[in-house]
């Protein structure tokens, strides 16, 4: 497996995403799990992509400073992604990290891993899928959820999920932070 790395243009050379990161996450309060939420990004171009996600995530658990991806999904990983006021390393890794996840590392409060929705997916599938990665009751790798459910449309998230409480972030772009 290769994985193409790009130098990532300035920022003033790079067209941002317009649209806000779809994303949810689990519970503050929720027992830790393999995985902390689930995001469905717009296309599979990290350069565009992380920084609305960053952007997002930074206020809510501490500057993001390094992110991981399996490069199995990524055509394209840019070494560094500018994001307001700092800039984040990525990194990939072929055989030790699962394909449909994403790891993000800050300095301040640890590591977190979201389930990577496929941008093809179909809505009713990445809503499912949604619900399926902040369930408290299941213990499902990244990719055991998303072979999960593909099972069908038979398949839905469990009672607990549907009544547990998760935080759907979708903060519109250009939204000042405190």
């Amino acid at each position: 497996m290769t994985a193409t790395i790009l130098l990532t243009p300035p920022v003033a050379d790079r067209i941002p995403s317009s649209s806000p990161p779809r994303l949810v996450l689990a519970p503050t309060d929720a027992v830790p799990a393999l995985i902390d939420g689930a995001w469905w990004p717009r296309s599979r171009d990290l350069a565009a992509e992380l920084p609305a996600l960053i952007d997002t995530l930074d206020p809510l658990w501490g500057r993001i400073t390094r992110v991981t991806v399996n490069p199995t999904f990524w055509p394209v990983i840019p070494r560094k992604v500018p994001v307001h006021g700092h800039v984040v390393h990525v990194g990939w890794f072929a055989a030790e990290q699962d394909p449909h996840k994403l790891l993000l590392l800050s300095y301040t409060v640890g590591r977190w891993d979201l389930l990577v929705i496929p941008p093809e997916t179909e809505p009713a599938t990445a809503a499912r899928l949604m619900a399926m990665a902040t369930d408290p009751s299941r213990s499902l790798t990244a990719t055991g959820l998303i072979e999960e459910a593909e099972c069908g449309p038979a398949l839905r998230p469990s009672p607990a999920a549907a009544t547990a409480p998760h935080r759907e972030v979708n903060l519109p772009a250009g939204a000042v932070r405190p």
